[in-house]
């Protein structure tokens, strides 16, 4: 039966095009000739493993997807995916867990390259209080549990400006890594209906933020409007695809007053839900 694999030419062009470079672009960025591309796509000429991940860094390629890329060039995969708790990265991990404790006592959580749940600081508990317990199973997906109409959504008021800054982040996302599985969760976000008016009053914002950040703005069963912004870490320097994949989003106060609802709160609060188990490594996409 004929062979139906893209070929590696094919994927470096597929991922060119992607990047919306030309040919000329990216030769002159990995410093190869024109000429020696075109024929690296065209199948006229065999990459090696090395033109490949030249390549690919230049092209920003996702580990995950280097390793298909090296594959179809008919070498071995060069990028390790491993539980979290694998003790190969117990430092990673105890750094990620001590990012997350001294961010107390406001909300910081880390997720995977699909939003899944990995970790989170007791500061997160009693942000999702009153939520469907199934939206809470793990593998616990937070954009899920953001936009649901069962999850937080009847209580967040900027509820239009915030869906719009969640679907647009992953339609990036889908547009950098051609990901399958982060288009279906796009699609299934952008299929949630509005949410039903929150029995909770809701007071209108408090105050501008001069089209700075965009905050969310969370309501409380006391009637309060908790205002954060945030910030993701990644790891600078990973050659794992499981430590590439992670990012710690950090939720910062936007005013004084929701600074000290969270701290009267947190000092109140039940344990923190308990932290998805890392998916096992997958084989391939």
């Amino acid at each position: 039966m004929p062979n139906t694999q893209p070929t590696a030419g094919t994927l470096l062009r597929t991922w060119r095009q992607r990047r919306r470079m030309s040919q000329l672009e990216l030769a002159l960025e990995a410093e190869v000739s024109q000429r020696h591309l075109s024929f690296v796509e065209s199948g006229r000429s065999a990459p090696s493993r090395d033109m490949i991940l030249h390549l690919a860094e230049r092209l920003s390629i996702p580990l995950r997807e280097r390793n298909i890329l090296l594959v179809a060039a008919g070498f071995a995969p060069i990028y390790q995916e491993r539980n979290l708790d694998d003790p190969a990265l117990a430092a990673q991990r105890e750094a990620i867990d001590l990012v997350l404790k001294s961010h107390e006592p406001f909300p910081a959580l880390a997720v995977d390259r699909y939003w899944t749940l990995v970790a989170a600081n007791a500061a997160i508990g009693p942000l999702i209080a009153g939520i469907d317990a199934a939206l809470l199973e793990p593998p616990l997906n937070v954009l899920r549990l953001s936009l649901h109409p069962e999850g937080m959504a009847p209580r967040i008021v900027n509820y239009d400006e915030w869906r719009a800054l969640i679907i647009a982040s992953v339609a990036q996302q889908v547009d950098a890594s051609a990901d399958a599985k982060l288009n279906d969760l796009l699609a299934e976000l952008k299929a949630y209906p509005r949410p039903r008016k929150s029995a909770i009053t809701i007071p209108p914002p408090r105050r501008d933020y001069g089209n700075v950040v965009v905050p969310l703005q969370l309501a409380t069963p006391e009637g309060d409007v908790l205002s954060f912004f945030s910030t993701v870490t990644v790891f600078g320097t990973p050659v794992d695809i499981t430590l590439a994949e992670i990012a710690i989003e950090a939720f910062y106060p936007a005013d004084k007053a929701t600074a000290e609802a969270v701290r009267r709160a947190v000092a109140g609060a039940k344990p923190p839900i308990a932290s998805a188990k890392p998916p096992k490594p997958r084989s391939g996409r």
